[in-house]
């Protein structure tokens, strides 16, 4: 008579990854809000100045300075220190859009995790969303001289906005600079 055909570790296997892809799906139909660092490249978020509480973070408490007006929309853009992000078209892990306060202002970004970041600042300061280098201000992370070539603006390399952001709430400032 022949022994008896039994698959024990083929149906385990099975059920470990039916147990795994259902606690995956539960996660997601139930709502669970994924962690920042999971969040699709350039989501917008709000600025919410709790997440740089004392005891918070990781986070930057960012200080934005020399804004000309009250005016349009300001833009604040948090990027991984990669070359293959840097000031790519949505590659940034999050975007804060608020409104602009004449003089200084200040905005918490939150991160996903202590590590190596650049962040861009943008005025936009007639409120159209497009780039105009004749009266939009920007600035970046360590404040890099931003030169021009014909008249229009060359973001500096990485290497100049690169910061290192601890697991609490990392202060950090930013000018913006205008054209004319």
């Amino acid at each position: 008579m022949p022994a008896p055909v039994c698959a024990p570790a083929p149906a385990r296997r099975l059920t470990r990854f039916a147990l795994a892809a259902g606690a995956g799906a539960a996660l997601v139909l139930g709502g669970i809000a994924a962690p920042l660092g999971a969040q699709a490249l350039g989501a917008k978020i709000d600025n919410d100045m709790s997440l740089c509480a004392p005891g918070k973070g990781p986070a930057v408490r960012l200080e934005i300075s020399g804004i000309r007006s009250s005016s349009g929309n300001l833009f604040v853009r948090t990027y991984r220190a990669r070359e293959s992000d840097w000031l790519k078209s949505r590659r940034y892990l999050h975007r804060i859009d608020t409104t602009p306060r004449k003089g200084a202002m200040t905005v918490c970004v939150p991160l996903p995790a202590a590590g190596d970041y650049a962040i861009v600042v943008q005025h936009d300061a007639n409120g159209n969303r497009e780039k105009d280098f004749s009266s939009d201000g920007a600035g970046m992370s360590n404040n890099p001289e931003i030169k021009t070539f014909l008249g229009i603006p060359r973001a500096p390399g990485l290497d100049k906005a690169r910061f290192s952001a601890g697991p609490g709430v990392t202060r950090i400032a930013i000018q913006v600079k205008y054209r004319s």
